[in-house]
């Protein structure tokens, strides 16, 4: 199936509903990097009709970035980059930072790194508690007016703080956790942004490879891998879990031929002007993206999947463990 694609105000051409996701091709946190594999990754995924690649430069401590930039040589005007800014490190710790130094100085790091001469979506990665919010978008909308950035986005931000962006600076995008096994946004944040015209690039839609249908009891992670950390992948919760992705597999199976992958990918990008950020770092990893285009999920398909979820979680946990210092 062709790949599905929608607008992003200040992006000039539209942009792939499935973007890949590339924090697992910086290494940090995901048990080392592969850059062979990585830029045959990102060459796959352009091929495959992906045209938007969401990065940050605390992947891999600025390597993501230079992995992106060095893959899109020759290639650059026909892919949409999305990075973002906030994040500063020491000692490999990652914590917030949005001032308007830090900002000013990593926007001409990401540009360097990306070997590009502007960003499509900007985006702040976690809302920094000291520093103002106006004072952030201020220096952001500064950056848009300079061209710099095209669009500007947030992520990790709760309504109440994409208000106060917004008031300052024009807002295109949110970045929240959204999956099948995570859904609080559904409360606030997914309706306010499709009230106000924002695309909503969903992280994680893949839950960190639960919904892939490859998990297994005694898959093992070590302690670089993010998912070690992780609650979903811990006893007696890891158990529940795979319970339901099984459930869900046979469901996908059985109702529409297709895997439980292409049923998770598919259920975000049914829930409005959403883009599902594919995670991958082997070129293996993206096989199955037409599986997820140009079908739907009916009302009752949905119910479905919600009775499977409850029928098997007993005690459901959201993505709280990634947030970093300062919040």
């Amino acid at each position: 199936m062709p790949m599905e694609t929608i607008a992003v105000s200040g992006i000039p051409f539209p942009v792939s509903r499935i973007a890949l996701g590339t924090w697992a091709i910086g290494g940090w946190m995901w048990g080392g990097a592969d850059d062979r594999q990585a830029i045959a990754t990102i060459h796959e995924a352009l091929d495959l009709g992906i045209s938007l690649i969401d990065t940050a430069p605390v992947y891999g401590f600025g390597h993501s970035e230079e992995v992106v930039g060095q893959a899109l040589e020759g290639r650059r005007d026909k892919v949409a980059i999305a990075t973002k800014v906030g994040l500063d490190w020491k000692d490999g710790k990652p914590f917030r930072n949005c001032s308007a130094a830090r900002i000013r100085q990593e926007i001409e790091d990401s540009l360097r790194r990306l070997r590009t001469d502007r960003i499509d979506l900007y985006q702040i990665h976690w809302p920094d508690p000291s520093v103002a919010i106006d004072e952030t978008a201020r220096v952001l909308e500064d950056l848009h007016r300079e061209g710099k950035v095209l669009a500007l986005g947030v992520s990790n931000f709760s309504v109440a703080q994409m208000e106060q962006f917004s008031a300052v600076a024009p807002l295109a995008a949110v970045q929240p956790p959204y999956n099948l096994f995570e859904r609080a946004i559904e409360a606030d944040i997914l309706p306010w942004s499709v009230g106000h015209g924002l695309a909503v690039l969903a992280y994680g839609p893949l839950c960190r490879g639960l919904l892939s249908g490859k998990m297994k009891a005694d898959s093992h992670f070590g302690s670089d891998d993010l998912r070690s950390a992780d609650p979903k992948f811990q006893a007696p919760r890891f158990a529940q879990y795979l319970a339901a992705v099984a459930a869900l597999e046979a469901f996908a199976k059985e109702r529409f031929g297709r895997s439980v992958l292409a049923l998770a990918i598919r259920w975000v990008l049914d829930q409005g002007p959403t883009i599902a950020l594919w995670g991958a770092r082997k070129p293996e990893q993206i096989a199955g993206i037409d599986q997820a285009c140009g079908w739907t999920l009916s009302a009752e398909d949905k119910a479905e999947i919600d009775r499977i979820l409850a029928a098997h979680i007993t005690d459901p946990v959201g993505p709280e463990f990634m947030a970093p210092p300062g919040g």
